[in-house]
């Protein structure tokens, strides 16, 4: 299985090319770190559904 690059996923986010992603129990670790390093964090929003996953969002202003 490849690995993600959460950093493009989250520039790809706030660039507007994809509305939302899901990230789940099993990489929740790893992008958690790339996601506290990410200087527009507060920009983005997750919201946790069952099982562990989260989905991911630009915050509307």
């Amino acid at each position: 299985m490849a690995e993600r690059d959460f950093k493009q996923e989250l520039d790809e986010l706030r660039a507007g090319k994809i509305d939302q992603f899901e990230i789940g129990p099993d990489n929740f670790q790893e992008f958690q770190r790339i996601y506290h390093a990410y200087p527009y964090r507060t920009q983005i929003t997750g919201q946790a559904h069952i099982g562990g996953k989260i989905i991911y969002r630009m915050i509307k202003r």
